[in-house]
């Protein structure tokens, strides 16, 4: 076998077949998501919602609990999100982009470290304090959880906190032996980049009407 291809994906030879396939499906669809948000298309949460939920079931069979949590708050802020994208505020104006608050960076960075005391705690409950890795996994919790909420509220600073949270997890999923995932981890950080600016393209237009079907 290649050297390099071994060091890449040599550890998916203790993986069952349809882990590898559904990983790979999740992977797709978290990528198809992350464009749909980055053309400010509904289709964002439909893709994430089945994406999400495979990378819970799959996760809690890895037995990584911080990743998992990620997922099942993805999961919930999906749809949380689906309904704020979708909501009229005028008859003919959905919920448009918009900067965040000084009120919501506070809730931001309320998010924050609630989410870094929660992680915390379920790592002390379930005895996770085994590696490095552990203390990275909640860092970057807390950027997702921040960078979600905002993307379900439509702020166009969760490209920020989702690309800060990217960035920390190509080397981390690599070291952890998930390849294809960090690889979906650098495309997240060029679509992260793209998305911000294509949202403060249509924040600067005066026609911004919110979300494209």
């Amino acid at each position: 076998m290649n050297p390099i291809f071994e060091f890449l994906f040599g550890q998916y030879k203790g993986y069952e077949t349809h882990q590898i396939i559904l990983e790979i499906t999740a992977v797709l669809l978290g990528l198809i998501s992350s464009i749909y948000s980055m053309k400010n298309s509904i289709w964002v949460y439909p893709t994430g919602i089945i994406s999400t939920a495979i990378f819970v079931y799959l996760l809690w069979q890895w037995g990584l609990l911080g990743d998992m949590i990620i997922n099942a708050y993805y999961f919930s802020m999906s749809i949380y999100g689906w309904y704020i994208w979708t909501r009229k505020v005028t008859p003919t104006r959905y919920t448009p982009i918009s900067k965040t608050t000084r009120k919501e960076h506070i809730v931001s960075a309320g998010i924050f470290i609630s989410t870094l005391f929660f992680i915390y705690i379920v790592y002390q409950i379930f005895d996770r304090w085994n590696s490095w890795t552990a203390y990275v996994d909640t860092l970057t919790t807390a950027f997702f959880f921040v960078g979600m909420w905002l993307l379900a509220k439509r702020k166009i600073e969760n490209w920020l906190y989702l690309l800060i949270g990217n960035i920390i997890s190509v080397p981390l999923y690599f070291y952890k032996g998930y390849t294809i995932s960090s690889i979906l981890y650098i495309v997240f950080i060029f679509i992260s980049i793209a998305g911000y600016y294509a949202w403060k393209k249509r924040l600067n237009n005066p026609q911004n009407k919110g979300v494209i079907a």
